[in-house]
């Protein structure tokens, strides 16, 4: 079979990879899909390809199509909505992509770039050497085919392989001959499966003493009258695999074929849990403004009494969708199985799924110099399991000795350390109420302490409750401090003050500017992320997101905002209010992946088994550790 055969089959069954085609070295036969660039156009790689002209060899051709869309997809830089991938193909590169044959090519190309002589390996190269498009995707050989005197054809006299460079998946640029450290994905030969019960070693031996011994011409169709008749006409040997099939293919190559083989499992519907009133109106207007869009899968609200019960739902198939922070992914995942599917950006850029943690103090308050001093004071905090607002603020005073905990008491050492604290979410039986004391409820006094319903919840909220007096440092991410002032909130309690007016407090002991927090903070946290059931598409999640936020992305203008909370009278709803655009998870697929070894380790040394939540709050401390040190290590 060969290598997409063996893709599709092994999804309804189950077989083995016994042996694979070779050279006569030994060298499985088997060839690269690569991007090629002119050398001259220095200024294009893989991460700025969108809105580039674009050669095909043709659609649904291997290296043309399969591999570099397929590729595009898996990685994050391309999105597509309702598994239209051709209209996918069509809005990334935009008008200018050549794709033959012109009948089914993405929807919107100009049909003057595809002539029939730009078909295949060699038209797809003629493409890019003729100025019809600014990459041309390929096989490995097809330069120096076509190249270096190499080819009688008129356009390619006088070409040159050195004035050819590939596109690297890491963002470089290589020669032509550098393909096996610089390709998108490399493309398995054509591989002997057998039922998983057969000796692979009896079917190598046969086919390799056929090959040395018979001569039956196991490598020539041409008596046949064919090509490729069994085995590969450019084959010379056999080699032993005998293994699984995806194994045996490699990560890229099943990826970059199950991105594009989305048809029969991206859901009509996907259903979102929402853990509040506020958050459930904004869901519901979420689901409407996509409709209206016509933007699939449709959107509908389920609701759910904690994060966990959201989980246990998403993982019971009652709900498919919920977006969790640092703190709740670790539980999502290793509990209830979930995986991320899309993630938020802070920045704007696909590196913008990290922020930090900092602690934040007014500029006159002079009595707070190091944390150690921060004993005695009055905290508030975005959340009680909150990664920025108590897990990384908790694991640093365990790190520097200021408190203790017994395995999962940290609410108990948290309430002997800070005076007062306004900890939303901490309001649980057993709890020091001095953890709610600072809190001040909704707009009408009610639901103290509550998550989601108190107003210093949340980021906004706990630097809000540090700016009225209630506390003395607010634990809140990084770039809380410029949302609120500046001009940059709407809010009253937040219409007058400056960013120039707040401290970061350093692990170091020191202070800095607000803007200093790359150098001045507790931890570099991964992002809020989209978690879903293994078995739900993740890239038509990223692909219905990535198309609302080209409608709803912007905090302007009257109709929808996606990343705007103001209007139900919350924060963070759905997502962060600060999220700039959503990402693809690209290699980031599990959750170990998103959150990182680090995490995952701090994690494992204060795993609770009890309390899922009461391990949330401990999640960070060999983070915060290996992040302080760093810091002082910089300095």
């Amino acid at each position: 079979m060969s290598a997409k055969d063996v893709y599709t089959v092994g999804k309804d069954i189950t077989f083995k990879v016994a042996a694979g085609e070779s050279d006569a070295k030994g060298t499985a036969t088997t060839y690269h899909a690569v991007a090629v660039v002119k050398k001259s156009n220095s200024a294009i790689n893989i991460d700025n390809l969108k809105g580039k002209r674009s050669c095909h060899t043709g659609k649904a051709r291997t290296a043309g199509w399969d591999m570099p869309v397929g590729y595009l997809i898996d990685s994050g830089r391309m999105s597509v909505m309702g598994c239209n991938i051709p209209q996918g193909v069509a809005d990334f590169f935009g008008q200018a992509s050549c794709v033959p044959p012109w009948a089914s090519c993405a929807q919107g190309q100009n049909p003057s770039l595809c002539p029939a002589v730009r078909y295949s390996y060699e038209g797809a190269f003629r493409c890019l050497v003729e100025g019809a498009g600014d990459v041309a995707f390929v096989k490995h050989t097809t330069v120096k085919e076509n190249t270096d005197g190499n080819s009688k054809e008129p356009w390619a006299q006088n070409l040159l392989s050195t004035d050819y460079e590939l596109l690297c998946r890491d963002g470089r640029r290589a020669p032509v001959t550098d393909f096996e450290n610089c390709s998108l994905v490399r493309v398995p030969a054509r591989a002997v499966v057998v039922r998983s019960e057969v000796d692979s070693y009896v079917v190598y031996n046969m086919l390799h003493e056929g090959v040395l011994k018979s001569k039956f011409p196991m490598f020539s169709s041409a008596a046949y009258g064919g090509k490729d008749l069994m085995f590969s006409d450019t084959s010379e040997a056999i080699i032993l695999v005998d293994m699984e099939y995806k194994p045996w293919m490699g990560l890229r190559y099943y990826n970059a074929l199950r991105a594009t083989d989305c048809a029969s499992d991206t859901p009509e519907f996907l259903r979102w849990c929402v853990l509040s009133d506020a958050e459930q109106r904004k869901c519901v207007d979420m689901a409407d403004a996509f409709h209206q869009r016509a933007l699939t899968p449709k959107i509908q609200c389920v609701y759910g009494d904690s994060m966990e019960e959201c989980m246990q739902k998403i993982q019971n198939k009652e709900a498919d969708a919920i977006t969790l922070d640092g703190g709740f992914i670790y539980t999502a995942g290793k509990k209830y199985g979930l995986v991320p599917a899309s993630g938020e950006s802070y920045t704007g850029d696909t590196d913008g799924s990290v922020y930090y943690a900092v602690a934040v103090l007014k500029r006159d308050n002079m009595n707070i110099h190091s944390f150690g001093e921060l004993q005695g004071t009055t905290s508030c905090h975005t959340g009680y399991g909150r990664t920025a607002g108590w897990n990384v603020p908790m694991a640093v005073l365990m790190e520097k000795g200021l408190i203790e905990s017994q395995k999962c008491q940290m609410p108990q050492a948290a309430g002997k350390f800070f005076k007062a604290s306004c900890v939303p979410g901490a309001n649980q039986p057993g709890f020091p109420s001095n953890l709610c004391a600072q809190c001040i409820g909704d707009s009408s006094g009610s639901n103290k302490c509550e998550r989601d319903m108190d107003r210093y919840d949340g980021y906004n909220g706990a630097f809000r409750c540090m700016v009225e007096g209630s506390g003395q440092v607010a634990f809140v991410k990084h770039s809380t401090v410029f949302q609120n002032t500046d001009g940059h909130s709407s809010e009253p309690w937040a219409v007058n003050l400056e960013s120039r007016d707040f401290h970061l407090l350093c692990p170091d002991g020191s202070r800095a500017e607000a803007t200093q927090y790359a150098h001045c903070n507790l931890a570099s946290v991964p992002s809020h992320a989209v978690m879903v059931r293994p078995d739900t598409n993740a890239h038509a999640v990223f692909g219905l997101l990535d198309k609302a936020q080209a409608f709803f992305g912007s905090d302007g203008g009257s109709g929808f905002r996606m990343f705007d909370s103001t209007k139900y009278g919350g924060a963070d709803l759905i997502f962060k209010d600060s999220t700039v655009k959503m990402i693809g998870v690209a290699d980031k697929k599990t959750y170990t992946d998103w959150l990182g070894q680090h995490y995952i380790a701090s994690l494992e040394v204060m795993d609770c088994p009890s309390s899922a939540t009461a391990l949330s709050s401990l999640s960070l401390v060999l983070v915060a550790l290996l992040s302080s040190l760093l810091t002082l290590l910089s300095m």
